[in-house]
């Protein structure tokens, strides 16, 4: 596997807006019976291969990159029972190893710990005493039963003068909706050092509730929608058996933060828009379970208990901030009555926009890169005609009269962005790149410090966000040929913002990232068709920010 640190040498450590097709409000009958049945849909969700013995159903998964270790992550099935969710299953003996070579035949580490049903047989081990900026592979075993091997690999030491990093970007998976190609594409190119998710890496919704065009796919489990904390271990474990998914975890180390349907549509700090208090529990208790299964499931570190905000350094050429801009906001503002601007309203609470803001002031690296799951980039409709006015509208969560407001990202929570946008610039800081997802359509943006008077007034930093993988988009919408719409719309969304440089309304796949000293490089590819397994994969544009200029701009090859 080619490598894309260029030297060696510890750091520190719709809203998908998909709304027109928000599942109408459950009712009370129907949530108590879908949290009282699960014995179907647990079934369901159990391959046909699962056996008496141990076996590894869910594949491997490695995250978090430290110069000295990373974090490493399986599930493992004890007995044919013992499916995710079903809180069965005896304690089980897993071990590991970790080698420098595929073969594992020069083991560096290993270790064993038990798997039970209190963290539902995942299993995490948390390797330190590796090398920087190394490959290396790693299995686990249980019961006389081997996994298989995956890849992952350290980070740079902090000190470390790294000259490339290669980053997958992606967001927005929905199981029903289509087939997990992008991953499968990102695991083929053999030149990554990790890859980002964004956020929405699974969505909670029920069968037929949200799907491609109004198609179910392929049925995803529990065939309900997701309250409990078995149902959010179901589907997470449904997610796990995509091959293409599984095949991207087993090459690079993943970076990801979470979005609101990790959750539930729209989510907030003491709600969402996709639950309905009582009849679909306490969203306390929906939201515990959902966070316990997101950290059972994935290999992420909670930097902050119960959050997924923290850092990650690549040697002296990038840091990573990751938000969490679900657990601390204040409800979505109601559009159009003036609470947008409120200050004591907030999309990522005080204490986190202090973190970022004392880290993108500390950092020493050439690039900031900011994981951020919602846009950050202001965003007027303009003068659209009405047949594509409303589906973007539903697209986007607006009202359909067409107030050119999104409530949901950092366009509904004015003050945040005012602080850290004014921070960047007093702060004279650099090179800061936020890397975003959630709306279902790529976008090449310079962060303006005044959107009303760009290109005039400065541009306090950059942003490219990339489309989903699966999830509908404005096309899928409108139910027109692919790439109709964007040709309509995006001459109309640049003219009324000035500050954007691209927008693809229409098409699903994956960015590749690509930062060097002079630039940071974001590849746009486009999947050809979400409802086939075996789709191809196409450069469709790319876009980079030199350093220094805070400005997005055109370039016409891929890295």
């Amino acid at each position: 596997m080619t490598s894309r640190y260029r030297s060696s040498e510890s750091a520190d450590a719709p809203s998908e807006r998909l709304n027109s097709l928000s599942p109408r409000r459950r009712t009370a009958l129907k949530a108590v019976a879908a949290t009282a049945v699960l014995a179907g849909p647990l079934a369901a969700a159990l391959p046909a291969r699962a056996a008496e013995a141990p076996v590894f159903l869910h594949g491997l998964a490695s995250g978090d990159p430290l110069p000295d270790g990373v974090l490493l992550w399986t599930r493992v099935t004890p007995t044919a029972e013992a499916i995710p969710g079903s809180g069965l299953g005896p304690d089980t003996d897993v071990s590991w190893v970790v080698a420098t070579d595929k073969a594992l035949t020069n083991v560096v580490a290993k270790g064993s710990t038990t798997a039970s049903a209190a963290t539902d047989h995942t299993v995490k081990a948390d390797i330190r005493g590796l090398a920087p900026a190394t490959d290396y592979w790693f299995r686990f075993s249980a019961g006389g039963t081997d996994s298989p091997v995956a890849r992952t690999r350290t980070a740079p030491a902090a000190d470390a003068a790294v000259t490339g990093l290669r980053f997958g970007v992606v967001s927005c998976a929905n199981w029903e909706a289509g087939y997990f190609s992008s991953y499968r594409h990102l695991a083929a190119r053999g030149d990554l050092d990790a890859w980002l998710h964004l956020g929405d890496y699974i969505y909670e919704y029920g069968t037929g509730e949200y799907t491609a065009r109004g198609v179910v796919v392929r049925e995803t489990a529990p065939t309900h929608e997701i309250l409990t904390l078995a149902d959010y271990r179901t589907r997470h474990g449904k997610y796990k058996t995509d091959p293409d998914l599984q095949a991207l975890h087993a090459k690079a180390p993943v970076v990801a933060i979470w979005d609101d349907h990790e959750f539930a549509n729209d989510t907030w700090s003491g709600g969402a828009e996709n639950h309905t208090e009582g009849a679909e529990g306490a969203w306390s208790a929906r939201q515990a379970a959902a966070k316990q299964a997101y950290f059972e499931w994935m290999p992420v570190r909670p930097a902050i208990a119960g959050t997924t905000y923290r850092r990650l350094r690549f040697g002296k050429l990038a840091d990573l901030s990751l938000l969490d801009l679900r657990s601390f906001r204040s409800q979505q503002a109601a559009v159009g009555n003036g609470t947008v601007d409120d200050p004591d309203r907030t999309l990522t609470g005080r204490a986190q926009l202090d973190w970022l803001k004392a880290g993108l002031k500390a950092s020493d690296t050439t690039w900031r890169l900011v994981g951020n799951s919602v846009m950050i980039s202001p965003f007027a409709i303009g003068s659209l005609s009405a047949d594509l006015l409303k589906p973007l509208a539903k697209l986007l969560g607006l009202p359909q009269e067409g107030i050119a407001l999104n409530t949901d990202q950092w366009d509904g929570y004015t003050d945040d962005r005012r602080e850290l946008l004014a921070h960047l610039r007093s702060n004279a800081i650099r090179n800061t790149v936020f890397l975003t997802g959630d709306i279902h359509m790529a976008w090449a943006n310079d962060v303006p410090v005044d959107a009303g008077t760009y290109p005039l007034s400065a541009s306090a930093a950059t942003e490219f966000v990339v489309t989903s993988v699966t999830s509908d988009n404005l096309d899928d919408i409108v139910k027109v040929p692919e790439g109709t719409l964007t040709a309509i719309a995006s001459p109309v969304i640049r003219a009324a913002n000035r500050h954007v440089h691209f927008v693809d309304t229409d098409r699903h796949g994956y960015g590749v990232l690509d930062i060097t000293a002079e630039h940071a490089q974001m590849d746009y590819y486009v999947l050809s068709d979400r409802t086939s397994a075996t789709a191809t994969s196409t450069w469709s544009r790319s876009y980079r920010t030199r350093s220094g200029t805070q400005k997005v701009e055109r370039t016409y090859d891929p890295v």
